[in-house]
């Protein structure tokens, strides 16, 4: 039994041995090297591919709805308000995600334009029964990541799974 165990072993050493050798004539370390390069290039770009979240998205828009208030003019996704959070802060067991998008709201009540900051809390599942707001003003295409609210901002987080999005007063737009 070993003996042929020892055969077989020295046929496939010597097969891989060809086939390294073949593909080193036929392939320079050059081309090896781009193509590796690109391999873990796209490997280190695929965490931000977007993440479609409008399926959800619902009809609304009326007096009572908490997607008219003026901090959600930009927002895309389920409020924190009715997931166990805040407006501006995460629920327990989630945590606010490591980078986010930013709208320029107006506050009707003093008629200034502020800078918010939408941030998605991470590390629990959703609720589905929480209010879903998909608010588009000043989006931008996908290549203006910062700019663009239809992605899982929680891919630069450890806990990836989308949550909710809390909505925080940066400063004036002014």
């Amino acid at each position: 039994m070993t003996r042929f165990i020892d055969s077989f072993l020295k046929r496939l050493d010597g097969a891989t041995e060809a086939n390294i050798r073949s593909s080193a004539r036929r392939n320079g370390r050059r081309s090896f090297l781009a193509r590796t390069g690109l391999a873990l290039m796209g490997a280190a770009i695929s965490p931000v591919l977007p993440f479609d979240r409008r399926a959800f998205a619902s009809e609304g828009g009326g007096a009572d709805d908490p997607c008219t208030y003026w901090r959600h003019c930009a927002i895309d996704g389920f409020l924190c308000e009715d997931s166990g959070g805040s407006l501006t802060s995460c629920p327990p067991g989630s945590s606010v995600s490591a980078v986010s998008w930013v709208g320029t709201c107006a506050n009707p009540d003093d008629g200034k334009n502020y800078l918010i900051s939408y941030n998605d809390c991470c590390g629990k599942p959703f609720i589905p029964t929480a209010t879903f707001c998909n608010n588009n003003k000043g989006e931008r295409p996908g290549y203006q990541m910062g700019l663009y609210n239809d992605i899982n901002w929680c891919t630069a987080n450890t806990d990836k799974g989308y949550h909710c999005t809390v909505s925080v007063v940066v400063g004036t737009a002014d």
